[in-house]
């Protein structure tokens, strides 16, 4: 007597499986017909292995596969596709609707796993995306202690642990965004002052005809943004907000044709443009120093509960 093969199989709507015992390839095709009440020859149809869609033609690969594989008979013009599953990946898009209590049925298994991945083993949480993180800080506190089986003010300091972690790598990003624009900026600067310097010494000072109680320090490309610029001080280095600021405010009336009113108003919103940039340069320093302390203050607590724990 032949030696039977369980399998089960279905069709390509995967609504519905049959459990089979059969000794050969052709049994196989003969019993997914009858049960799957499908009329055409046997010979026609085609049977793939349902996990991936491996055409099973031979005999002897037939006799090879383990017990209780699933097959997947596909008639004429029908073609294999993969399971759609809620698993929080791209079969999501292949349906027309979720609904919301899927949702929520996904996200509790999500959470239920990585408490399970921490109940094995804490050190997994080094491999976690910052969504799981995530996912496992907007967890209820009660069900996440239940699950790894640790108590409730424990599972609290972890999940406060890990806000810290979010917060410290967002400011992290938020230091380096800071940095990228200030070097640009300074880059930008470094730029205009080198086609400046390349111009000549002829717009490196005044009009000799300016008068003044001692040596302008004003270049004739400064002059021309101080005049035609509605707030001029936008449009200047850091440098040459200085020398606006230093310089003799009869010299400036003299050069721009104002009168000392509007001269002491542009030298003081100089000066406010200044010190705004040197406020942001601040808030950066600051930034980066607060992202080291918290890193340090987070490695000593990790050395703390490793002590306890040993």
């Amino acid at each position: 007597m032949e030696k039977k093969k369980q399998c089960s199989v279905c069709d390509s709507s995967r609504q519905t499986s049959y459990g089979v015992a059969v000794s050969s390839l052709t049994e196989l095709k003969t019993k997914a017909c009858k049960n799957l009440h499908i009329s055409s020859d046997p010979e026609a149809i085609v049977l793939v292995l349902d996990e991936d869609g491996t055409i099973v033609e031979d005999e002897d690969y037939f006799l090879c596969l383990p017990g209780n594989t699933k097959f997947m008979l596909l008639k004429e013009k029908e073609k294999w596709k993969p399971p759609q599953t809620v698993d929080g990946g791209t079969a999501w898009l292949m349906r027309e609707s979720v609904t919301e209590d899927e949702v929520d049925i996904a996200v509790l298994l999500n959470w239920k796993d990585l408490a399970k991945q921490l109940k094995q083993d804490l050190a997994n949480i080094l491999l976690m995306s910052e969504a799981d993180l995530q996912t496992l800080i907007d967890a209820p506190c009660d069900q996440l202690a239940a699950e790894m089986q640790e108590n409730v003010c424990k599972t609290k300091k972890l999940q406060d642990t890990l806000q810290r972690v979010l917060d410290r790598k967002e400011e992290e990003r938020q230091s380096k965004q800071i940095l990228e624009l200030y070097l640009e900026a300074l880059k930008i600067e470094n730029k205009k002052a080198s086609v400046e310097w390349a111009s000549g010494s002829s717009q490196d000072v005044v009009d000799s005809s300016i008068d003044s109680s001692g040596s302008s320090t004003l270049s004739c490309r400064l002059i021309n943004v101080l005049k035609e610029k509605s707030s001029p001080e936008l449009s200047l280095s850091n440098q040459e907000l200085q020398v606006v600021i230093k310089e003799n405010v009869d010299v400036l009336v003299s050069a721009l044709k104002v009168e000392k009113q509007k001269a002491l108003s542009l030298q003081q919103a100089c000066e406010e443009e200044l010190n705004h940039r040197l406020e942001q340069v601040k808030i950066l320093h600051s930034l980066s120093s607060c992202s080291k302390g918290r890193k340090t203050e987070e490695d000593n607590v990790d050395v703390a509960q490793t002590k306890r724990k040993k």
